[in-house]
């Protein structure tokens, strides 16, 4: 809204008002105020009243009446609607006997005309006794100002819930990153972008699941555990728990893959599940220890199709939600309108690495002497497979800008993937990079369990050689395999990161309402 009155600095009562005073003591003085002023209410017996009702929304009143030249002053006059609004009081401009309100509620804001002939004397001297930050019931017909704002030209008000705690002095959101981020409460409050980031996650999440419901895809969402006797479905180092029923150790789930794989085998063709998982890694503008995934497998479909599938949803949900598919992200545009770019990880790394020979990729030696040229730590476990991938990570994945699908990753890394029919030291998997962030993973998966047994073994032998996120062995798992999995393609999407695309948000801590934080002091 882009009026005058609200527009005006914040009011007297705004905690950076007192001068000589620091913002801890000008705060601690007006909490004292706003409780003196809650003890009389309290007195009055009208504190923290529970009968205020409410018929209209500010989003809906704004929408309705958001043509000015068909509802004018006079046009809102000859056809007056009485609305019940309710909301918190952002802005108080009180002249004499006329008062201007900025009233949020959980959809929008709308301005407050607040004259005393109208609402009252005693009602008025009330409320200009009131603080910004109070949550207020009004109720009134709609009007426009003078300067052709939407109004409720209020004649009841009533104080719902009194604010002790005034509101940060920064008007267009909190300064400090750390405040914002553990009082979320009050960020939203006083940021419109960081309610609208999570208006769109909301958005994003609902279009993805009418997409993969829609009849032409027919998946089925699920639900699986989120405790695990035995850590699974990605290479990851788990958070531990106890149960203390069972005295038995168990484990915060890393990825729901194993299970979901299994209702494959017992005929759910086509399962989904936006899921929590739990990490016990490192926290970055990247990673959070708990995090939203999206995971799907879909039974006789090859990765190829699996990255038609992502690519659809990643365009298709932009311009659902966005209403575009040319989207900003930390200054760069993407253009998901395109045609994704597929590239074999091996041709990715040659093409960026001309030093590095094609011969050179298999050979574990030589690629053991290009990663300490690139300052790459060379571990005695790593085969070429790890070290082709540790150069792409390096030189490779920070170019990756627009969507790019990198292909053949080399079995060494891809524990649950399947070996490509002509190429055994390479497995048919994916990962979709978008401004050098990986946003999606997935491949056909491996359905051979003897095959996977051995894999499983491997990961056995590299976590007793001291790899923390290596793999446990998992013999119900296999036992499942061997019951027959049909050939399936898998995916797995960082919603978290796919918010952060859509938001245009630096950080997943921009779209995570309470991210993990270390305790304060």
């Amino acid at each position: 809204m882009n009026t005058s009155e609200q527009q005006r600095p914040a009011p007297p009562d705004a905690p950076m008002a007192s001068t000589g005073e620091s913002s801890e003591v000008a705060e601690n003085r007006l909490v004292a105020e706003r409780r003196e002023k809650l003890r009389a209410l309290r007195a009055a017996g009208v504190a923290f009243p529970n009968d205020f009702h409410v018929d209209a929304q500010a989003a809906d009143l704004q929408a309705a009446y958001a043509d000015r030249e068909v509802w004018t002053a006079e046009a809102l006059e000859a056809e007056p609607r009485r609305v019940r609004v309710a909301g918190r009081v952002l802005l108080r401009r009180i002249q004499g006997k006329v008062s201007f309100v900025q009233l949020q509620d959980g959809s929008d804001r709308i301005q407050l005309f607040i004259h005393q002939g109208t609402l009252g004397e005693a009602a008025y001297e009330a409320f200009k006794s009131g603080d910004v930050g109070d949550i207020v019931g009004a109720a009134g017909v709609l009007m426009r100002t003078k300067t052709g704002e939407l109004s409720v030209k209020v004649d009841e008000l009533r104080l719902l819930t009194k604010s002790l705690r005034p509101l940060p002095d920064k008007w267009h959101g909190l300064a400090d990153i750390e405040q914002r981020y553990r009082q979320r409460y009050v960020d939203l409050i006083v940021t419109p972008e960081a309610r609208e980031a999570f208006r769109i996650r909301a958005r994003l999440i609902r279009f993805i699941r009418d997409y993969l419901e829609a009849p032409e895809r027919h998946f089925v969402e699920v639900e699986t555990p989120m405790m695990h006797a035995i850590p699974g479905g990605a290479t990851a180092r788990p958070f531990v728990t106890h149960h203390n029923a069972l005295d038995l150790d168990m484990y915060l789930r890393v990825a729901p893959e194993l299970y979901l794989k299994r209702l494959v085998v017992g005929g759910f063709d086509r399962v989904y599940e936006i899921n929590r998982n739990f990490r016990n890694e490192g926290v970055s503008t990247r990673h959070n220890p708990e995090f939203t995934m999206l995971e799907l497998y879909q039974a006789y479909a090859t990765y190829l199709e699996i990255m038609d599938l992502t690519e659809g949803l990643l365009r298709d949900g932009a311009r659902a939600v966005l209403g575009r598919d040319r989207l900003t992200w930390e200054g760069n545009e993407i253009d998901l309108g395109a045609p994704f770019r597929r590239w074999g990880m091996e041709d990715a790394v040659c093409e960026l690495n001309p030093e590095i020979a094609r011969a050179d990729l298999r050979d574990r030696a030589r690629m053991a002497e290009h990663c300490r040229r690139l300052g790459i730590v060379v571990k005695p476990d790593y085969g070429w497979g790890r070290l082709l991938l540790e150069i792409f990570e390096k030189t490779v994945e920070p170019t990756l800008i627009q969507p790019t699908f990198i292909t053949a990753y080399p079995t060494e890394v891809s524990p649950l993937a399947r070996q490509n029919d002509h190429d055994a030291e390479v497995t048919d998997r994916f990962e979709l990079f978008v401004n050098a962030k990986e946003l999606a993973n997935g491949f056909s998966e491996l359905n051979d369990p003897e095959d996977q047994a051995a894999r499983f073994m491997a990961q056995v032998q590299a976590k007793d050689a001291g790899d923390d996120e290596a793999m446990h062995f998992d013999a119900d798992y296999i036992r499942a395999l061997e019951y027959g999995l049909p050939p399936t393609g898998g995916l797995g999407v960082g919603i978290d990161r796919l918010a952060m695309l859509f938001t245009d948000s630096a950080s997943i801590r921009d779209v995570l309402l309470f991210p993990y934080m270390r305790p304060a002091g």
